[in-house]
């Protein structure tokens, strides 16, 4: 069902309702190890990266749902579409195999960050239903995580 030419519902049976989980829980391990000077962010950072690959999938399962996301102010909405989801793919990689893992999550962090400023707000101004408002608080809590993840990396020096 859509609204305004924006899906209502999603579906969520893959394994992005995992990621999401992955993500707020990486970010709490960043900020508890920070915080706790404990030092081992490693299994955060893993974290972090293996839910990545599950929101690229997303994106390529769901194709057409993500391409309606992209504003319509914006051109080639399916490129978008696709190039997201294989930019978290890439950042999920990266973290996983510690390879730029620091850019990885600077930019999938931005990435979202963009996505909730780009996407959700205007939705949610313009008057949202429960589905989209629940979604825009989970883009900003996947943000939030990301966030402190990629905190950790300036923390450690």
């Amino acid at each position: 069902m859509k609204r305004c030419g924006i899906p209502t519902t999603i579906e969520k049976t893959d394994w992005s309702g995992f990621g999401e989980t992955a993500v707020v829980t990486a970010g709490a391990w960043a900020l508890y190890a920070g915080s706790a000077a404990r030092r081992d962010l490693r299994g955060a950072r893993l974290l972090y990266g293996v839910a990545l690959i599950p929101f690229g999938i997303a994106h390529f399962r769901y194709i057409d749902a993500t391409a309606s996301l992209v504003p319509g102010w914006l051109p080639w909405h399916l490129f978008w579409a696709w190039f997201t989801g294989c930019a978290f793919i890439a950042a999920g990689v990266a973290m996983i195999l510690r390879v730029g893992a620091r850019w990885a999550v600077m930019l999938s962090t931005l990435q979202m960050g963009l996505f909730t400023a780009l996407v959700w707000v205007p939705i949610v101004l313009s008057g949202a239903n429960a589905f989209q408002w629940s979604e825009f608080l989970i883009s900003v809590a996947l943000t939030a995580g990301g966030w402190v993840v990629a905190e950790s990396y300036r923390a450690a020096g």
